[in-house]
């Protein structure tokens, strides 16, 4: 797997853009939040009460 669940939010997004559509598609409005720069796909999966391995699995299919 590319992305794992430590990485921050916004490091995936800056590296894998067309993953965009995967957060919006949970419902997580990351692109313009201001927690997406320190907090990692675990931390805002936990926030957002949504399963990190579907959600790491979407996002690195997307990859």
């Amino acid at each position: 797997m590319k992305i794992n669940k430590e990485m921050k939010v916004t490091e995936v997004l800056r590296k894998y853009p067309q993953t965009v559509e995967v957060f919006l598609a949970y419902g997580m409005q990351c692109v313009c939040c201001p927690m997406a720069e320190p907090e990692s796909l675990a931390e805002a999966a936990k926030v957002h009460d949504i399963n990190i391995d579907d959600l790491l699995s979407d996002l690195n299919e997307k990859a």
